[in-house]
């Protein structure tokens, strides 16, 4: 079959994994090989045995060895639409970074970038940092935010860092710290929610999850900050990393985040947005951890975006109208 016009054919290839390379998931790594194929795209080829591991198939989690041998299937890519849409976030995504090292960097994530692509999306953060940086041998995420989360990301350079990492995130011992703004007023001090998270779909595919005695266990720290009456912003330590953990687990104690179309209040939503907010009121504004290389502790910190600060300021405009 031809190949069209504009289209680039990869051929088959077998790639032998080295031992830095041990340990990484099939899908990561076959993206690290296949830039500018969409994940999708992927999964797909994945599901149908196409990529072989020592000629056997394999599942999208497996974790590859040494010396592992992976055929990597021909696909054809279009360069022409992928790289258009990866140098739009390019120089947002590099703009971005507020901490290197040989081993690691940090990015301050915009809201509304993915950090992988997938279900539709052709690209995140990434996959652009890997087409800016075509020489890198290494780019992998060490954790993740949602879309809408604004704040610190950590990318590993090295696996040997990834691991490390990993590991601190295992181990609880990287600390992860958010500001949010939640609805109504917040009684007293810190509080403490320790509530299991299960994952559901629902007709359609969408992701949502739910409180389940029978689920992952799930803990986060409210801390109070400043009250506005209708609302309250928090500083949110997070002892766990399960998906929406901080919006479920505010919408469970009554108190949804601002901006949260899927767990949160519409009436809370529709009034916060009288005030300008046009995105999810969640900043992941610190992350410590110790530095694989030289054991140093770096704590990274990312201000509050213009566009949140301006929603706080025209909340307490209003409560100091009200006490006049």
């Amino acid at each position: 079959m031809p190949v069209p016009a504009g289209k680039q054919p990869i051929k088959v290839r077998y790639v032998d994994v080295s031992a830095d390379e041990a340990g990484q998931r099939i899908d990561n790594f076959l993206a690290r090989h296949l830039r500018g194929v969409p994940r999708s795209v992927i999964y797909r080829v994945l599901r149908r045995g196409e990529v072989r591991v020592n000629s056997g198939r394999i599942r999208p989690h497996y974790k590859l060895k040494a010396g592992d041998s992976v055929r990597i299937p021909p696909l054809r890519v279009d360069p022409g639409p992928q790289t258009t849409v990866a140098g739009k976030r390019l120089p947002r995504i590099e703009d971005s970074i507020v901490f290197e090292n040989p081993r690691l960097l940090v990015i301050d994530k915009p809201s509304g970038v993915a950090v992988h692509g997938g279900s539709g999306i052709s690209h995140g953060v990434i996959e652009a940092l890997r087409a800016q940086r075509p020489g890198a041998p290494f780019l992998e995420l060490v954790h993740r935010l949602d879309r809408d989360t604004s704040g610190c990301l950590i990318i590993a350079k090295r696996r040997s860092a990834l691991r490390a990492l990993h590991e601190q995130l295992r181990l609880g011992s990287m600390q992860k710290r958010y500001l949010a703004l939640l609805s109504g007023a917040w009684p007293g001090g810190s509080r403490r929610v320790q509530a299991a998270l299960r994952k559901n779909r629902l007709q359609g595919g969408e992701r949502v999850v739910r409180i389940d005695a029978e689920g992952k266990q799930a803990e986060t720290v409210f801390h109070p900050v400043s009250g506005y009456g209708v609302a309250s912003l928090v500083d949110i330590e997070l002892k766990t990393g399960r998906t929406h953990q901080i919006r479920v687990h505010a919408a469970h104690i009554g108190q949804p985040l601002a901006g949260d179309e899927k767990y949160g209040d519409p009436e809370f939503n529709r009034r916060m947005k009288t005030l300008g907010l046009r995105r999810l009121f969640l900043h992941a504004h610190m992350i410590e951890f110790i530095d694989p290389g030289t054991d140093d502790v770096i704590n990274i910190s990312a201000p509050l975006p213009d566009e949140l600060k301006q929603v706080l300021d025209r909340l307490e405009a209003a409560v100091t109208e009200t006490h006049d």
